[in-house]
């Protein structure tokens, strides 16, 4: 990846996390006095015009008005919230399924109150029963996970973006686990 590519935390006027963009759309930003920075990750832009230190958090000039943020239910998501763990067997892998706790064929729903990260050998063994009749119970019950700053952008910390942990309600000690 490079340092054009690397990942910058867009904040709004009132410092509440926007979204991600690249180092390349952040300079955009800057340039076009858009957004102002916050925080810098070391490194130096060039370009024919001006040297400019490269931004780890910018912060926009003007208040973005939007919706609240909402976890859509991904294959991607699930594995998250499970932390990539089979919820039957409890063995840790990334090529799990995804199993309804009840069958859809049923009555279950496909909502996150109804999925599971499995293994593919836990979700066989399960097929299409319940887990009362398959005498397979989850080890933690499914959930709908938060939107909040932390859950959505706590990936980016945990990657390696340690100083954008302030502005997305993290402190050190939970940012490094």
């Amino acid at each position: 990846m490079t340092m054009v590519d690397a990942n910058v935390l867009v904040l709004n006027l009132d410092y509440q996390p926007l979204n991600v963009c690249n180092v390349r759309r952040a300079v955009v930003l800057l340039d076009k006095q858009k957004a102002v920075v916050i925080e810098r990750n070391g490194h130096l832009i060039t370009s024919e015009r001006f040297n400019l230190p490269s931004p780890s958090v910018i912060r926009l000039a003007y208040h973005i008005k939007r919706p609240r943020p909402v976890v859509k239910m991904t294959r991607k998501e699930v594995l998250q919230r499970d932390d990539n763990t089979c919820q039957y067997c409890g063995r840790r892998a990334h090529d799990l399924t995804i199993d309804h706790v009840i069958p859809r064929h049923r009555g279950g729903q496909h909502i996150w109150e109804n999925v599971v990260a499995a293994c593919k050998s836990c979700n066989h063994r399960k097929g299409g029963r319940t887990t009362i009749e398959s005498r397979m119970v989850p080890v933690r019950a499914p959930f709908r996970p938060p939107s909040t700053p932390s859950y959505l952008y706590g990936g980016y910390v945990r990657g390696g973006e340690g100083a954008w942990g302030k502005f997305v309600g993290m402190d050190e000690p939970a940012a490094a686990s």
